[in-house]
């Protein structure tokens, strides 16, 4: 059983396992924290930002001018946001054969994946070069992550053909993967539709946890019963912000927010357009009334902001048993349709349109993104950001604020962050792993040693025993768990045949004679033929099957991390010859499946 590890971000996790000679990727989170290094983009044209001067080496030997760009002591790049991809170049990525993913947070790199595997294997770039390259760079470009691996966005139309290929399943939901294992998600108590995942086979179980949270907020709660008793549990996606109390966090959002608009002010919330904003509505709705708030204006713009509060209410699997039991009441689950109804929240696909001729002053706008660097945010910020009267309320965890408001200083607008994180914290979570009792865990790096800025806290990390196995980007683990057992199914026939022989009370042998046949990873005794059978010994059957020059003409050999894949053109089938196994697919030509299955044999007794 191994792990390779994709990605180095402890909330945006892209790892494979390979159990049972299947490939599985688990999520595919895409790291946009590298947008920060890049200039706003705006929605009309910016004369500050157009004025900015450009960057020029101290040496000379790097002309960037017109690509870096100084802003208040930082460098910019002024060009499209790039994001950092996960580790494309440890293993084949055609050869995965499922992505499992655990939030919407954590599928961001499945167009990267699913549209562009085809070129993976005929990519070179010179990593060498490169990193000699940023070596040159200022600060903090200099120190970025795995700058070699950023792409620009992916387009619409590739967006539309990853989701073609998504199947959705229900909690509990059992899918069985060519035979080999079974998974299910788990609710995991964090967002709408987040899980957590089980992979068995018959004697293994190996557990995924990925952004779970305890807490008693809008999602179904946290399944915590099913992962007791894992083999292996691998564990990412803790909160980002462990010293921050979610309660807290909304109290202080609701007050910063109440005083800016009694003071004449704007409040801007840069935020994503599912998750939290559900929880800060439901917040609003019980505190706008007593506040006096009652004829302040809440915008909400998103291109998909009417079907995110839409969908929110139908979706009953995915929520608490409270408010399960309103979708099926004329009462609605959210109270933001309430204040939908009563016009004290209105939404808006864009700032274009009928937002330009309702919005009114002071007023409160929740857009995105959270990084600032594009989306409608980046108009308010240039609308509101000379003014003190305003603030901007960070609420999501994933981006530092002080890096975010970089490209805007000097900035007149207050500035507030309330961070919320309903994630499990480090307390929650040893709490958890001694409750479930896992074997084995695997987490990141990050999680074994207390954060950098805070080395004394040694309750800022995980204390397990035996210790937890840690991982890096690019890192190949060799998990600490071998598996003894394998699930044979014998025929009636073939039991019926058998004589147990008592060697003490309560346990019986018997010997076993048979023809072992496996087939789609399930293997069963048969019965061997009489006519094979002479005197106690076993007849070996000589297949008798075709050279390769006759009927099979055009095979292309290609080599992978643990081995080879033949590819049979003409017949569109793949042999896949690993150290752990071989696969056959030939689309339902069991014929020809049987005779390359003796041919592979064949070949290998002569070795």
């Amino acid at each position: 059983m191994k792990l390779y590890c994709l990605s180095g971000h402890p909330t945006l996790p892209c790892n494979v396992l390979k159990f049972k000679s299947t490939t599985i990727m688990l999520d595919c989170g895409l790291d946009t924290t590298s947008v920060l290094n890049f200039l706003p983009l705006p929605l009309v044209h910016s004369p500050r930002l157009s004025k900015l001067p450009g960057w020029v080496s101290k040496d000379a030997t790097v002309n960037l001018e017109k690509e870096l760009k100084e802003c208040a002591g930082r460098i910019f790049v002024d060009s499209q946001p790039e994001f950092c991809l996960p580790e494309k170049e440890l293993l084949d990525l055609s050869t995965i054969d499922v992505i499992l993913i655990s939030n919407y947070h954590c599928m961001m790199a499945l167009p990267y994946i699913t549209e562009h595997t085809e070129h993976t294997l005929i990519e070179q770039k010179d990593k060498n070069g490169t990193k000699t390259f940023t070596l040159t760079l200022p600060g903090p470009l200099k120190d970025a992550v795995e700058v070699w691996t950023w792409k620009r966005c992916y387009s619409m139309q590739e967006v539309n053909s990853a989701l073609s290929k998504v199947q959705l399943v229900g909690y509990s939901q059992k899918v069985e993967l060519f035979g080999a294992v079974q998974v299910s998600p788990l609710s995991s108590g964090y967002s709408l539709g987040s899980s957590n995942w089980l992979i068995q086979s018959h004697h293994e179980k190996v557990s995924y946890v990925s952004g779970s949270s305890l807490l008693t907020t809008h999602p179904q709660p946290m399944d915590q019963s099913s992962l007791k008793n894992s083999d292996v549990l691998i564990l990412t996606g803790l909160t980002q912000m462990p010293m921050a109390n979610p309660d807290g966090m909304l109290g202080d959002f609701c007050n910063n927010l109440a005083m800016t608009i009694r003071a004449g002010g704007n409040v801007l919330v840069p935020c994503y357009s599912s998750g939290v904003i559900y929880d800060l509505l439901e917040c609003l709705y019980q505190f706008i009334d007593n506040a006096n708030l009652g004829t302040t204006p809440f915008y909400f713009i998103s291109p998909v902001a009417n079907s995110s509060l839409e969908f929110s209410q139908i979706f009953a699997e995915w929520l608490c048993h409270n408010k399960q039991s309103k979708v099926y009441l004329p009462e609605p689950p959210f109270p933001h349709a309430e204040l939908i109804q009563t016009n004290k929240l209105k939404h808006y696909p864009s700032i274009h349109g009928d937002f330009s001729s309702e919005f009114r002053q002071p007023c409160v706008v929740f857009t995105g993104h959270p990084s600032l660097r594009f989306g409608d945010v980046v108009h308010f910020m240039e609308l509101w950001g000379k003014s003190s009267l305003n603030t901007i309320i960070f609420t999501e965890p994933d981006f530092c604020y002080i890096d975010a408001l970089a490209p805007y200083q000097p900035l007149a607008m207050k500035c507030v962050y309330c961070p919320i994180d309903t994630r499990l914290n480090f307390h929650q979570v040893s709490k958890l792993l001694k409750e479930v009792q896992p074997l084995h865990v695997v987490c990141p790096e990050q999680y074994t040693q207390p954060p950098p800025t805070q080395s004394h806290r040694a309750d800022l990390m995980l204390e397990l025993q035996p210790p937890p196995v840690p991982y890096r980007r690019c890192s190949v683990l060799n998990l600490p768990f071998r598996r003894r057992y394998e699930r044979v199914y014998i025929l009636p026939e073939l039991a019926n045949s058998l004589v147990p022989s008592e060697i003490k009370p309560g346990v019986s042998v018997a010997t076993v004679s048979a023809v072992l046949h496996s087939k789609d990873n399930k293997h069963t005794l048969q019965v061997i033929l009489s006519a094979l059978v002479n005197s106690h010994h076993i007849v070996c059957i000589q297949y008798h099957v075709q050279p390769p020059h006759h009927g099979i003409t055009e095979v292309k050999v290609e080599e992978t991390a643990d081995g080879h894949i033949l590819h049979l053109q003409a017949e569109d089938t793949l042999i896949q010859l690993e150290e752990d196994g071989t696969h056959i697919v030939c689309n339902n030509n069991e014929p020809l499946r049987t005779t390359l299955r003796d041919l592979v044999l064949r070949f290998l007794q002569k070795l």
